[in-house]
């Protein structure tokens, strides 16, 4: 397990040109992991059982290089019927939900590493190179380039105006939506060591709520930056500093003025929105990814690849699927009654949310799958690492 961790592991870099070459190698290393082939623990290997559901492949496109190698989870976002994706290397293409046809293609020749967010008029991503960047989603071109701090890795949010920006560094930016220009800035060291990422914030009421690395969650205004409030949610404990690694370093939800959110190594809680009282925790759950949820429970992939139904007012357990041990699972989405997963081979599985069992499979593509499933209209779309973006559709079984 010691092994492992070290693959999770980066070492904090700040700066942006000087120390580019000792920051990529450190992605490299993380990546081992998170998106990569090795792991000192091999993956489980899937076992032949009898399908509930068919899957049929609606269509696919092809965006770009991807993100293969770099262990980013840039996910594609839906609006006004159309899947707005991105690659690497600065590809950005709107394309029809139900055909799969091209509706625009921008080469914006921009490193994008964070994203894609929608707001009014435009898309937001950032950027290796410290960029946050806004597109017209009509057309792709560029409306605003920000300079920020240092790299950004989780996606910009929007929300009443204000595009908030995490960057590695420990910062938290606010940009006017329309203009891009700096409103306000809020900072807080970064621990030697952390996760390689950052949680994206969440926006609700005026409010940003968004975890550290230090195991702590803060709550700020959206329009001032003033500190509400600090919640320290997982506790350091341990002998070496790998043991002593905590990071909320997954993407909270707020569902009825609660917030939910996992660490790495720091368990799963619920606080309350208003003043960051916590409700309760889980101290089982290690999970570095997204969280899902339904109308009474929450889902959540952990460190090892197992998922978890978990009741959202007591944290309880209700059920754990073991059978994805080490596949390096995205995060859960979660429709009518599926859970539904990708992995590192490029396989999607369809889950019972009632009891976790699995229902079907496919091999969307051939390469890692890194970035939650998109669902829309109960069609699954699923961006791989390679830059491969399939459309999916399950039907019950005709044998059942």
């Amino acid at each position: 397990m010691r092994l492992v961790l070290l693959f999770l592991v980066v070492i904090n870099f700040s700066g942006c040109s000087a120390v580019q070459t000792a920051k990529d190698s450190a992605h490299r290393f993380a990546y081992g992991l998170v998106g990569g082939k090795d792991n000192a623990t091999p993956p489980k290997k899937l076992t032949d059982y009898e399908a509930a559901v068919e899957i049929d492949v609606l269509w696919e496109r092809q965006i770009g290089d991807g993100y293969e190698g770099l262990g980013l989870r840039v996910a594609p976002v839906v609006s006004d019927e159309l899947i707005f994706s991105a690659g690497s290397q600065g590809t950005v293409e709107a394309i029809s939900l139900k055909s799969g046809a091209v509706i625009w293609t921008r080469e914006t020749e921009f490193p994008i590493s964070a994203g894609i967010a929608k707001g009014r008029r435009h898309l937001f991503f950032g950027t290796s190179n410290a960029q946050v960047i806004a597109l017209n989603s009509s057309n792709g071109i560029t409306a605003w380039v920000a300079q920020v701090t240092s790299e950004v890795l989780a996606s910009p949010v929007v929300g009443e105006g204000i595009v908030i920006v995490r960057t590695i560094d420990g910062k938290v930016i606010a940009l006017d939506e329309l203009s891009g220009k700096q409103q306000w800035i809020f900072e807080r060291s970064v621990p030697a060591l952390s996760i390689r990422g950052n949680g994206i914030p969440v926006i609700d009421a005026g409010r940003v709520f968004i975890g550290f690395a230090d195991g702590r969650m803060i709550a700020l205004d959206l329009h001032s930056g003033k500190n509400l409030w600090k919640a320290s949610l997982a506790v350091p404990s341990g002998r070496t500093q790998i043991e002593r690694l905590v990071d909320l370093d997954t993407d909270p939800v707020i569902i009825n003025d609660v917030i939910y959110i996992a660490s790495y190594q720091g368990g799963m809680s619920a606080v309350l929105a208003m003043d960051g009282d916590i409700i309760w925790s889980n101290e089982d759950v290690s999970s570095y990814s997204a969280i899902s949820h339904d109308w009474r429970y929450l889902y959540v992939s952990d460190s090892e690849s197992n998922i978890w139904q978990l009741d959202q007012r007591s944290g309880g357990t209700l059920w754990k699927q073991t059978d994805f041990h080490m596949r390096r699972l995205t995060a859960p989405a979660v429709y009518k009654d599926y859970v539904v997963v990708g992995d590192y081979d490029g396989y999607v599985h369809w889950l019972s949310s009632d009891d976790g069992h699995q229902l079907g499979r496919i091999q969307a593509t051939g390469e890692a799958i890194l970035a939650m499933p998109v669902i829309q209209d109960d069609i699954v779309y699923i961006y791989g690492s390679g830059g491969s973006l399939v459309a999916l559709k399950a039907y019950p079984s005709r044998e059942n």
